[in-house]
């Protein structure tokens, strides 16, 4: 199973955890981006992040009650009742595992939108550590950039947990997305 090498809380995110009993969602992040097989080809740029991303999707989509926007907001955002209330809490979470690392920044951005206008509680972000992204994909984005982007950013100001995953062994290579070439459009005038 992919393992928690490195997380990292800023702006008083435990406290906020505690205090507001964010605990459980925490938790189940830390479920989703952990149990599962992910093996990889130890070799610089041999594996597909994008194929690392649908998975992860497809397990916040298959543990129920996570919400996904697809372009222009954060990615998976939960909502847990508290005593059985109308009030809630909310975790909103940004996975970073098949972008270049400049979207770092936009999903910075993303959360503290969120976080500004009251739509979540606790923000999270997870990226591959180092080592992993180094057999990933060209440009994806690593722990070290994270840190770099978070401090460019003034991110640390904000209450949101920093999560790097690690793969747990080595296989075949994950596939990659093959890219598209003029070949492959359809010409203008031609059904498809």
């Amino acid at each position: 199973m992919p393992k928690i090498v490195s997380e990292q809380s800023f702006d008083g995110a435990e406290a906020l955890i505690q205090r507001l009993g964010l605990d459980e969602l925490l938790a189940e992040v830390r479920q989703i981006v952990t149990t599962f097989e992910l093996l990889v080809e130890e070799r610089k740029d041999a594996n597909g992040s994008k194929v690392l991303r649908a998975l992860i999707d497809q397990r916040f989509s298959a543990a129920g009650g996570w919400k996904q926007r697809k372009t222009g907001g954060v990615d998976w955002i939960k909502q847990q009742a508290i005593n059985g209330r109308p009030r809630h809490i909310c975790v909103g979470v940004e996975i970073q595992v098949s972008g270049r690392s400049d979207m770092l920044s936009v999903d910075l951005i993303h959360l503290r939108k969120q976080l500004l206008q009251g739509n979540i509680d606790l923000a999270v972000l997870v990226v591959p550590s180092d080592r992993l992204g180094y057999f990933l994909t060209d440009r994806v984005a690593k722990l070290s950039e994270a840190h770099r982007h978070i401090e460019m950013a003034r991110a640390d100001d904000m209450p949101f947990v920093l999560i790097a995953i690690e793969h747990d062994g080595t296989g075949p290579a994950l596939p990659k997305q093959g890219k598209r070439s003029s070949k492959d459009e359809p010409k203008p005038g031609t059904q498809i």
